[in-house]
């Protein structure tokens, strides 16, 4: 039996703390908030509740995996709710499409109704490709750790998997070989914001993100994703682990070339013989881990592009939107010029802005719990948006200047209402939550959702490994392999828990 420190009680560090004390390790888990989940936030006022975070729950056997192995089955803790349609669609032409949830053959008749004839067939050739790079890369790249490129050169061994992958090809090349409908592609490119990254550098191999999205189904958790949250917390503590909240770690010990334990700001030492962080890699490397091991590690994070960000609007509403989807994204007309502003790319190259014209995405669960009577509704929207940065303005934008954050969002809500969804009359009150804010509740690189972006054929394959180079220090979590969102946290916690018992 270990001493174990998890840093950070976010989804990974949760499900990794679960794990190990199932197995019968001392495990504490140290969080700096006052509250659990990360960037699985919740936000409550007036009867008024939104989930911050997720808000879909995809490849559910992960977390149904997660809690058989650590105690009851995921669905006595929670409940899920099949979303049907997982999201309805507005081009920029004034077109609609609503996309079923798992159903191959209505998702191509809805494609054929509402883009045209052979739409749909346009869509499942590309599934099928999607459906074999997933059974390619799903043991070795997302199931297994990664062993830097080395992994990539294995690859290279299996002639026809290297071709079917492509790592050198990008998602917005895939869909060319594939889409004739331009809003085929677009919804193509949307993917990878999944994984904060733009489609025209992001590989191929994210074609797997619809792929199990559309296979496996989309899922609400009632009440709220936060209660995934909720229900992981409850297991991390009925398996024995400690949770300390408002508790910051200031440094990882490294004591004769291994890990040693935690420093607390507060200037209390927690002894441990392994600790798994839950933090930004960013911020592990630079701020926590003082020893030259991580020297490499660091590097290789400088020469990445950090993800894309949110600018967050929760608003609370008078009345009800008739038939509003659970989720509803909202196209422009150029999406490239969104991405060039985010990343400060292209025509604004080094110089990231507000996307004056961007996608925006709106999440509407028909919750009842969510909303303080049928007379009202809570609505979470949410547009990709540039990293906060003060001192570099080629990294990202000051989203702390006077004025930006009211500005963007009445701008946001005129985009809403020239696109079909005008709710400006009907605002009780709005919360923003902006890259800023984000960065200081998270510690995350300026904000960024998901750590570094997949922007780069290779980057995809190597993000940060769970294994560190400094010997007992393991990373767990979005910023780390196999990347960000519900499903891969949790992939990720089972990657790191047999790393440490192999160990």
């Amino acid at each position: 039996m270990a001493r174990i420190v998890v840093v950070g009680a976010g989804m990974g560090g949760l499900a990794v703390a679960a794990r190990l004390s199932a197995q019968r390790h001392e495990v504490t888990v140290i969080e700096q908030g006052d509250t659990i989940g990360g960037k699985l936030g919740w936000f409550a006022r007036d009867g008024f509740a939104f989930d911050t975070g997720p808000s879909l729950l995809t490849l559910p056997a992960t977390y149904r995996d997660l809690f058989l192995k650590t105690g009851e089955p995921l669905e006595r803790s929670v409940e899920l709710v099949e979303v049907d349609p997982v999201c309805r669609y507005r081009f920029a032409d004034g077109t609609w499409l609503d996309l079923p949830n798992a159903s191959r053959g209505r998702t191509v008749a809805a494609m054929d109704a509402a883009l045209g004839a052979g739409a749909g067939a346009q869509w499942a050739s590309l599934m099928d490709h999607a459906g074999a790079v997933w059974e390619i890369t799903r043991g070795p790249f997302l199931e297994s750790p990664l062993d830097g490129a080395r992994t990539l050169v294995g690859l290279s061994r299996r002639t026809r998997d290297l071709v079917t992958v492509a790592p050198w090809r990008t998602l917005r090349g895939l869909g060319r070989r594939y889409l004739r409908d331009p809003r085929l592609a677009m919804m193509l490119d949307r993917y990878a914001t999944y994984s904060g990254s733009d489609p025209r550098r992001a590989p191929a191999a994210l074609v797997t993100v619809p792929y199990v999205e559309q296979t496996f189904g989309a899922w609400y958790v009632r009440g709220g994703l936060r209660r995934l949250g909720d229900a992981l917390h409850q297991r991390v503590l009925d398996t024995g682990a400690q949770v300390l909240t408002s508790s910051r770690v200031s440094e990882v010990l490294v004591e004769s070339g291994r890990v040693g334990g935690v420093l607390l700001a507060s200037g209390r030492r927690v002894d441990a013989d392994v600790v798994v962080s839950d933090v930004d890699a960013t911020h592990l490397y630079e701020d926590l881990v003082r020893v030259p091991e991580a020297d490499k590690a660091r590097r290789g994070l400088a020469r990445t592009t950090p993800s894309l960000s949110g600018f967050v609007m929760l608003l609370a509403l008078r009345g009800r939107t008739p038939d509003l989807a659970h989720h509803t994204v909202l196209f422009p007309e150029d999406y490239d010029d969104e991405f060039d502003s985010v990343f400060g790319s292209g025509r604004h190259a080094g110089a990231p802005r507000t996307a004056p014209d961007p996608t925006v995405y709106v999440s509407a669960p028909d919750d009842p719990t969510l909303r303080p009577d049928d007379q009202h509704e809570s609505l979470f929207v949410l547009v990709n948006a540039a990293r906060h940065s003060v001192e570099d303005p080629t990294a990202g934008i000051d989203w702390d200047a006077p004025g930006l954050a009211s500005g963007y969002a009445d701008r946001i809500l005129q985009v809403m209402a020239e696109r079909g969804l005008d709710v400006r009359d009907r605002v009780v009150w709005r919360e923003l939550r902006t890259p800023a804010d984000l960065a200081r509740t998270t510690a995350s690189d300026g904000g960024s959702i998901y750590g570094s972006s997949s922007n780069g054929v290779r980057s995809a394959f190597l993000r940060p490994a769970n294994r560190s180079p400094v010997p007992g220090l393991f990373l767990v979590g979005g910023s780390a392999h196999p990347g960000g969102g519900l499903p891969l946290v949790a992939m990720s916690a089972a990657i790191v828990a047999e790393q440490i018992g192999r160990a």
